[in-house]
């Protein structure tokens, strides 16, 4: 990849200093290279070391309502970028993720259509590798993409289908049932995520949390309801 690619990383945060510092590092190394644009912060109200952590990186800074379906669709409204990477803030892209970007976008249907990543632990655990191969048929059965898994977009197709709603919860769920399985590539590249929630309440007990909200979405359980009950 030798051109910068207009293409915008969107990251939304809510006192997210333990893992920003190390995400932005890798992030703005690609963008100091010239091969991605802009990296956007979208906070939430962060009462920790989260914006300083973001301004010292060179990242635009964006303040929104708490939740991340409105941070992200306050991230993309700052944007000016033909292309749009959604990432949470303790995911970090693993290798070879800027070529597949790349080559993704050079795709007659890319603009057709959304790509995400491979889910992958920063935990070298038994348990985390048991939940990859479960996210991973998960994704292949279900076409049902979490937002740790990533979400590059062109801006078009993003407001075609009318962008992340303002949800506590379930924004990324709702949005690719609205983009609709068809529409989605799953790219080999990983997104490696922390595993820090998973060791701190236990592998069995967040997938099983995780999995009776999930339930609850589709039976038509309103979002702030299932918010509640998560946190």
């Amino acid at each position: 990849m030798h051109d910068r690619l207009d293409l915008d990383i969107v990251i939304p945060t809510l006192n997210a200093e333990e893992t920003l510092d190390s995400v932005l590092g890798f992030l703005s190394a690609a963008r100091d290279e010239g091969k991605i644009g802009g990296i956007i912060v979208c906070d939430g109200g962060s009462t920790d070391e989260t914006v300083r952590i973001a301004k010292a990186w060179g990242a635009q800074l964006v303040r929104a309502k708490p939740g991340r379906g409105s941070q992200l669709a306050a991230g993309a409204a700052a944007s000016g970028a033909a292309w749009l990477l959604f990432l949470h803030a303790d995911t970090r892209l693993g290798d070879g993720w800027e070529t597949e970007v790349s080559e993704f976008l050079i795709l007659e249907k890319s603009q057709d259509c959304a790509a995400v990543f491979s889910f992958a632990l920063d935990d070298r655990s038994a348990s985390a590798r048991i939940l990859e191969w479960l996210v991973k048929w998960r994704c292949r059965l279900a076409a049902l993409p979490y937002g740790d898994q990533g979400l590059l977009i062109s801006r078009r197709l993003y407001s075609e289908v009318g962008g992340y709603r303002a949800l506590p919860l379930m924004e990324d769920v709702e949005f690719v049932r609205r983009l609709g399985s068809s529409r989605l590539v799953f790219l080999n590249a990983t997104a490696q995520t922390s595993a820090a929630r998973y060791v701190r309440d236990g592998y069995v007990r967040r997938s099983t949390r995780n999995l009776f909200c999930l339930a609850l979405y589709f039976m038509g359980v309103a979002p702030a309801t299932i918010a509640r009950i998560y946190r």
